[in-house]
């Protein structure tokens, strides 16, 4: 496995891989098994897998957030090196923008409901990185986790708008055992934290099995009160809305694939989670 920090010694790597398919995952470290599943889902449909770990600054609304975000490099490697993957780019904030980077993207409903309204300039954050990315890489397919799925489907925009061919892919969210989303920031979770967190996806599904007992109202309403009776955890938003379009759905039949969405905080940890309605 190669490791680089620079974009020539990247580009020298890929100028000698030349005719082969490149499969990007873009990471900010902290790795776990859902990196780890997107690392081999690249490796089923392309030639050469590439993963970066950048902890990308422009993306955080909250200089704590950034500050405290896990740092694991010595570890995230390993994992690398133990999945195979050909080479990890680990590039500095100068490396990544050795010039001031001033660009406003619009992605209209996509970028300013649930994750857009509580963490202004987030979306155009993650754009401005993928961007970069995608001049410095060039991929085939890029490969997102679904737990982030606002964040999925901003990221095909960004293709889109910037006219790169590169396929972005999703796949889908790898859970604990006690049904917990997988997430970097879990790291910073006590383990009374954790155990209470585990209520997030739980109450997510039973929103998901009682689509034909209740409306959509009743549901966030619910969760809302079985959530925030516990003393580790508080709801910043849930929401049931359109998974093509993000708009809310106000009546189950204003869409025929609803998804509830919702951002938790467990402690000083904001966890994010998403799971699709059962028709």
């Amino acid at each position: 496995m190669l490791v680089v920090n620079t974009i020539e010694e990247l580009q020298l790597f890929f100028e000698q891989q030349k005719g082969k398919s490149i499969g990007f995952v873009p990471t900010m470290g902290a790795l776990h098994k859902g990196h780890v599943s997107l690392v081999e889902f690249s490796q089923q449909k392309c030639d050469i897998t590439v993963c970066s770990i950048f902890v990308n600054p422009i993306q955080f609304n909250k200089q704590d957030d950034f500050t405290n975000y896990p740092k694991t490099l010595e570890s995230d490697l390993k994992h690398l090196e133990a999945a195979k993957c050909d080479v990890v780019f680990c590039p500095s904030a100068q490396e990544m923008y050795p010039n001031k980077i001033e660009k406003d993207f619009d992605f209209g409903i996509l970028s300013s409901v649930m994750e857009g309204e509580h963490r202004p300039g987030h979306f155009n954050g993650v754009a401005i990185v993928i961007e970069r990315f995608f001049e410095i890489i060039n991929p085939d397919f890029a490969f997102f986790g679904e737990k982030d799925f606002q964040q999925l489907a901003v990221v095909k925009e960004v293709a889109k708008q910037t006219g790169f061919n590169t396929k972005v892919m999703g796949a889908p969210t790898v859970r604990e055992a006690s049904g917990l989303a997988m997430s970097s920031r879990n790291l910073r979770l006590s383990e009374d934290e954790k155990i209470a967190a585990a209520n997030i996806s739980s109450e997510l599904k039973y929103i998901t099995l009682n689509k034909t007992a209740f409306n959509p109202q009743e549901l966030k309403a619910n969760y809302r009160d079985k959530i925030d009776a516990n003393p580790f955890l508080k709801t910043e938003y849930i929401e049931i809305a359109d998974g093509n379009t993000l708009l809310p759905v106000i009546n189950w039949e204003d869409s025929d694939y609803p998804i509830a969405f919702t951002a938790v905080n467990v402690g000083e940890v904001r966890l994010i989670d998403n799971m699709t309605i059962i028709n």
